[in-house]
């Protein structure tokens, strides 16, 4: 279970403090110092949930929670420049995965083990709609969680614009792909844009540069998202390391 505060001043000063949260809880009905929280919350970005009473009575397991409750992240969230600023500091093109639509914890946290084990430079994922960081997630990754920059945006078409700007090829991963995976340049500073189970990449795949696909040859239509995702984050792997050997 994710890590809980409740009570109007300690999730006020939560806010306050910049403490990364992933979701916070209100009573419908609530009134007086809530209307602070809310706006903050509004600033930050940060989801907020009407709910019964009863439902924060559960969740603070009986203690005077004023009405409001907050899910604490387990890894505090980098900025998308922070993960671009690493890739220059350690002298690399810059890899990132972008999640589309990630609700399983378990597959999130399984690509990130992926991405960390690859050596990408850090994971973007949304903040309304998609699978925040949680224990689950951390667990998932097996510990890759502690060593990878993760990034939690409000627009992703914004972020996948920026991140052309600052020089990136941003490749997304589709069925109906131009290119299978293997023909296409993933050599260089890359963007993979991976959408979750089900869902594909929806409006995004307009604002990618190209569309790659994994080819199925047997009776199965798809792959586990996480699966995709380490699939594609390891020939960009296996490319840069040919194109630095000059094998390619």
């Amino acid at each position: 279970m994710e890590e809980m505060i409740w009570g109007r001043n300690p999730v006020l000063e939560a806010l306050k403090a910049g403490r990364p949260l992933n979701k916070i809880v209100v009573a419908r009905g609530s009134r007086g110092s809530i209307g602070e929280i809310l706006a903050r919350a509004r600033e930050e970005g940060i989801p907020v949930q009407f709910v019964m009473r009863s439902v924060i009575d559960r969740l603070a397991e009986g203690k005077n929670h004023q009405g409001v409750a907050a899910f604490l992240s387990p890894k505090e969230y980098t900025t998308v420049e922070s993960i671009i600023q690493q890739a220059e500091l350690r002298r690399e093109d810059p890899l990132v995965a972008v999640l589309v639509g990630w609700e399983d914890p378990q597959n999130l946290g399984a690509l990130i083990r992926s991405a960390e084990a690859a050596g990408a430079h850090g994971v973007i994922i949304q903040k309304r709609r998609a699978a925040p960081l949680t224990g689950a997630v951390a667990k998932a990754s097996a510990g890759a969680l502690a060593h990878l920059p993760v990034s939690r945006v409000a627009n992703l078409s914004r972020t996948l614009r920026d991140l052309k700007e600052a020089g990136l090829w941003v490749a997304g991963a589709d069925a109906a792909g131009e290119l299978p995976y293997y023909e296409a340049d993933l050599a260089g500073p890359l963007a993979l844009v991976i959408g979750g189970e089900g869902k594909g990449l929806g409006h995004l795949a307009d604002d990618c540069d190209f569309l790659v696909r994994i080819p199925m040859a047997g009776k199965t239509g798809s792959l586990n998202a996480a699966v995709a995702g380490s699939i594609l984050l390891f020939e960009a792997v296996r490319q840069r390391t040919l194109r630095s050997a000059g094998t390619e």
